[in-house]
């Protein structure tokens, strides 16, 4: 009886994660090809195209972590160690660039429910593994490592996979418990979409 317990939690788990990632395949593409976005992945990319995008998401990683998260933590206990606004401050510190702008790209939609809460956890928490693969052209073209200016891209090194593993599982735990399947799927596509926007209101890459 146990096994198939765990079985069944097992296949709705991944039937949800899979309803996720397809709900929100649109709005992620759509964002990764922002001009902006997309010159992250190119051998011409600038250190001042770099940090322009170091400085859209600090904005976009402050609010979610100020404004936001702070209602999941019983959700899920490791938040504090999940926070990425001191590795984006680290990065901007190399050229000397304080943050000045207390634009709130996401929380000014706001309030949210819990559920529509974790759904922009998910993509915030997700970045993490895409920038694991920014990280390796920005060390091949702009000579920058988690030390002197890509302490964000860097995320929790090794750890990366697991930590997004762990989170999965708190995630689809949530789920389960809570009923917010919708909510967070909704989370989750507005994150994208809102992320979407602010940056494209920077300026095209050359």
């Amino acid at each position: 009886m146990h096994t198939d317990n765990y079985l069944t939690e097992t296949v709705n788990s991944s039937a949800f994660l899979d309803r996720l990632r397809a709900a929100t395949a649109v709005v992620h593409r759509e964002l990764e090809q922002i001009p902006l976005s997309a010159e992250l992945l190119k051998p011409t990319l600038t250190d001042a195209v770099y940090f322009e995008y170091l400085s859209l998401m600090r904005e976009v990683v402050a609010d979610a972590e100020q404004h936001i998260f702070p209602q999941l933590q019983i959700y899920i206990p490791d938040s504090q160690s999940r926070l990425k606004t001191q590795w984006l401050d680290r990065d901007l510190a190399f050229i000397n660039l304080k943050p000045q702008s207390e634009e709130r790209p996401l929380s000014k939609k706001g309030p949210f429910s819990n559920g529509f809460a974790m759904g922009i956890f998910y993509v915030i928490e997700g970045s993490t593994l895409g920038g694991r693969f920014i990280l390796k052209n920005v060390e091949q073209t702009l000579g920058r490592n988690s030390d002197n200016g890509a302490a964000y891209f860097y995320g929790y090194g090794n750890q990366t996979g697991s930590h997004w593993k762990i989170f999965l599982k708190g995630l689809t735990q949530y789920a389960s418990d809570s009923g917010q399947q919708e909510a967070i799927i909704e989370g989750a596509v507005f994150a994208f979409e809102a992320i979407r926007q602010h940056f494209a209101k920077t300026a095209q890459p050359a």
